[in-house]
């Protein structure tokens, strides 16, 4: 009898703290306000084309990464390494922007009907995946943090960038510059606006316990 009390009582605990750990957790969210937006690269001539030049897609220039410069302890924990997909398309990298955790395997499928041949420099990640046709696609694995800067070898104007975090308190942010860190525990952290390739801002905030803060960064 008495071993069956305790056993109530550790569960009425166990349950007791999920619960006051759940409202103890709350998050960022804001705006990244980007007032002056990057220039897409300039489309070489195609000099197979006769007239005017057809009308082509451009990279979505209007969103950033917002992120934790340093991610509470329990960040850290061993996570299943994901799955993303950086496309391309219309002579573009689709998304133009992509944030992902180490480990990470990210897809380069050709959506197009012409050759491509993604490569990158970055020290994070150093790769040529070589020429290949349309409805093929290659992989990299992103075993390091930091900023990869991707490129085309046969199309100069195609360039993207992935972002690479050993936490997942980072969001790619939607077309307005909305973003959302939820699920932090309550405490102060640095939160970091980037775009086009730079950390612009940073700034501190208090996230209290279950609840939101709001932070608007503006960048000039």
């Amino acid at each position: 009898m008495v071993l069956k009390i305790i056993a109530v009582l550790a569960a009425v605990s166990v349950l007791s703290g999920g619960v006051l750990a759940r409202e103890q957790v709350g998050g960022v969210r804001g705006r990244l306000d980007i007032r002056r937006l990057a220039r897409p690269v300039e489309r070489r001539p195609d000099i197979a084309a006769t007239g005017a030049p057809a009308p082509r897609d451009v990279p979505d220039l209007r969103r950033g990464v917002v992120y934790l410069e340093t991610a509470p302890r329990s960040a850290f924990d061993e996570r299943e390494p994901g799955r993303a997909v950086m496309d391309q398309r219309n002579e573009m990298f689709v998304p133009h922007v992509l944030a992902v955790m180490l480990g990470t395997v990210v897809d380069f499928p050709n959506s197009d009907f012409i050759f491509h041949n993604v490569f990158s420099l970055s020290r994070t990640s150093r790769f040529d995946l070589g020429r290949y046709a349309a409805g093929r696609s290659k992989s990299v694995r992103m075993d390091r943090t930091g900023v990869v800067r991707v490129f085309c070898d046969i199309h100069s104007h195609m360039n993207a960038f992935i972002l690479v975090f050993n936490h997942p308190f980072f969001n790619v942010t939607d077309t307005e510059g909305r973003f959302e860190l939820p699920s932090l525990p309550a405490g102060t952290y640095n939160v970091v606006g980037w775009y086009e390739g730079e950390a612009r801002i940073t700034r501190a905030v208090v996230v209290p316990p279950g609840g939101w803060a709001e932070i608007d960064l503006v960048v000039p």
